[in-house]
């Protein structure tokens, strides 16, 4: 048998892009924009309200799922003392975070680390796991890149109808 060719009757795994980038040290303090996304973009965590008496706005309203995943973000600190979360949106089918790992930081277990448990506390208090393998991050270069990160956050619900992972809500 040659590599990577399977028996026909074992399920071959589609080769995935890697997300981090190569050689970087994800434990090193800076300030890291990550994204976690539903399995299949399923809209699990909510519904976005994106006008209400003919007032045009863009709140996005939780349901159950969506509530454990805000807990479980604003938990994280609690798991790891030092990391902060500067800024958070949870969208229908998707998580935006800014988490930061200051100066200083000893021990830190690293962004895929955090990023790990963070999903599994989710997986836990659900009962089944909600997440797409895997997550994408962008290592924050500079005050204006994290203006532009922090803008495009707040943003967000606005924007969904225009997201990339925009689904309309059954």
């Amino acid at each position: 048998m040659k590599p990577y060719d399977y028996p026909p009757d074992l399920p071959t795994r589609q080769h995935r892009k890697p997300n981090r980038l190569s050689g970087y040290d994800y434990s090193t303090p800076g300030y890291y924009f990550i994204t976690i996304c539903t399995e299949n973009h399923d809209p699990l965590l909510g519904r976005i309200c994106a006008c209400e008496d003919g007032i045009v706005s863009a709140e996005m309203v939780l349901n159950d799922a969506g509530r454990t995943v805000e807990s479980a973000i604003l938990a994280i600190p609690d798991h790891y003392p030092g990391i902060t979360i500067d800024k958070y949106v949870v969208m229908p089918n998707h998580v935006h975070l800014i988490l930061t790992i200051p100066s200083g930081s000893d021990q830190t277990p690293g962004i895929p680390n955090i990023v790990r448990q963070f999903k599994r506390a989710v997986s836990v208090q659900l009962g089944k796991s909600i997440w797409q393998l895997g997550f994408h991050d962008h290592i924050i270069r500079g005050e204006t890149d994290y203006q532009e990160i922090w803008t495009y956050i707040d943003n967000n619900p606005l924007k969904w109808a225009l997201d990339k992972y925009y689904r309309e809500c059954p």
